[in-house]
């Protein structure tokens, strides 16, 4: 035990960092990118949430990770490939028709780093015991959150930075995504030597069974009781949610003139990448504590209004438009705080209604569901911002929580659930 511990420290830490910097880096990053290349709000909302697909069909695709070669060789070369689509992207910014080329290598970041996940989790339990698995829960999303602040903040900070350098945008972001591809390529090259080669690791036998299970464990899924309240609370939750992230940093950076903040690069990387992000993460372990004191049911109506209501907040900035970085700082910490907070709630929730026998494979099923609760608001999210303005689009954000907040009137959770025993 005492070594797996010592060398779990020399390659998890890294592979969780891996693991949070591409996901940020698409779906976010990318935004803030096309935004300042003056892509329209509603090209940028479609095109990259559509991004989120991978994600949502992983459930469908992970089987072949089991069954092709070893999770090993899974995640070194996906981290390759991942390594080179940023790279991609930086070389073909210049282009005329840049837009289509480099969200194909956006898409090709985002197959990779869905499949990288399937792969570094199934590693993460073939290379430790039990025991270890739990000692580094915590270190591991703390690096996975540390990739998501490198990603969304510091390489926001640096674009913003390289804008007032160059005085040009393209090469701006041209060196930064170059930069992002750098980063991601010393991390391949240290996991190359550093990664463990677990003797467990090996591709699965008896490919017909396994399909057959696997098949078996989804129609097991969609058989659960009260299913349809199920998939309504895993789609409808994140509906406010799903539409606000794609214009939040649109928002912040439009010209006041056009109803936005008009903040630059480097102060939306600091502000939302960066403080915002730590606010979420201070909301989830905050909200990880409650429920483990009383359990979900007893949070599950303040963890929804947490994660709705502050959402309000971009509503009052829109009509306002202040000019001062701190109040501006404080509305982005509490709406990241309240959805860290209220997020909790989900979480549970997906783990709830896992519980049985095929307790992984029906998380990984919720997963692919939490992931097309994100992407459907998103595809009409920037079409509905233009057509409707800053002001009026978020209050409809804070309208369109109405639904989750009936569904969950009637969803049914075991009053212990989630509390400490």
């Amino acid at each position: 035990m005492k070594k797996e511990l010592k060398t779990g420290w020399s390659w998890i830490p890294t592979l969780y960092f891996a693991e949070g910097l591409p996901y940020v880096i698409v779906m976010v990053l990318s935004v803030i990118m096309y935004k300042k290349m003056e892509i329209s709000n509603t090209e940028i909302a479609l095109y990259t949430s559509w991004l989120y697909l991978p994600w949502v069909i992983k459930p469908f695709w992970s089987p072949v990770v089991d069954l092709i070669k070893s999770k090993r060789m899974w995640v070194l070369s996906t981290q390759l490939i991942i390594s080179i689509a940023p790279a991609g992207v930086a070389f073909t910014i210049p282009a005329n028709n840049f837009f289509q080329i480099t969200l194909a290598f956006f898409w090709l970041m985002a197959f990779a780093s869905a499949t990288h996940d399937i792969a570094a989790d199934g590693f993460y339990m073939l290379a430790l015991p039990e025991k270890g698995q739990a000692f580094f829960v915590g270190i591991r999303s703390t690096f996975y959150r540390i990739g998501m602040i490198t990603g969304q903040g510091l390489l926001t900070i640096l674009a913003g930075n390289l804008e007032e350098y160059f005085g040009d945008i393209h090469k701006a972001w041209s060196y930064t995504i170059f930069t992002a591809s750098a980063i991601y390529f010393c991390v391949f090259i240290y996991h190359l030597f550093q990664i463990p080669k677990p003797e467990d690791d090996k591709p699965r036998e008896n490919f017909g069974k396994f399909w057959a299970d696997f098949i078996f464990t989804f129609k097991s899924f969609f058989q659960k009781k009260g299913i349809v309240l199920t998939l309504l609370f895993l789609l409808l939750y994140r509906l406010s949610e799903g539409q606000l992230v794609k214009l939040a940093s649109p928002f912040l950076l439009d010209e006041t003139s056009m109803g936005g903040l008009g903040l630059s690069t480097a102060n939306v990387g600091l502000i939302y990448g960066t403080i915002g992000i730590l606010a979420l993460v201070l909301g989830g372990i905050l909200g990880g504590w409650a429920i483990s004191s009383k359990g979900l049911k007893y949070w599950i109506w303040v963890m929804l209004v947490a994660i709705n209501i502050p959402n309000g907040l971009y509503a009052l900035l829109a009509f306002f438009q202040p000019d001062s970085i701190i109040l501006i700082s404080l509305s982005v910490a509490i709406e990241q705080f309240g959805y860290g907070f209220g997020f909790t709630a989900y979480m549970m929730y997906m783990i709830y209604i896992s519980e049985g026998e095929f307790k992984t494979s029906h998380f990984a099923i919720s997963t692919g569901l939490m992931a097309l609760g994100m992407m459907i608001p998103g595809l009409f999210s920037g079409w509905l911002q233009e057509l409707l303005s800053y002001k009026i689009f978020f209050i409809w954000v804070l309208i369109s929580a109405v639904p989750i907040f009936i569904v969950t009137y009637f969803l049914k959770i075991d009053e212990n659930f989630g509390k400490r025993d």
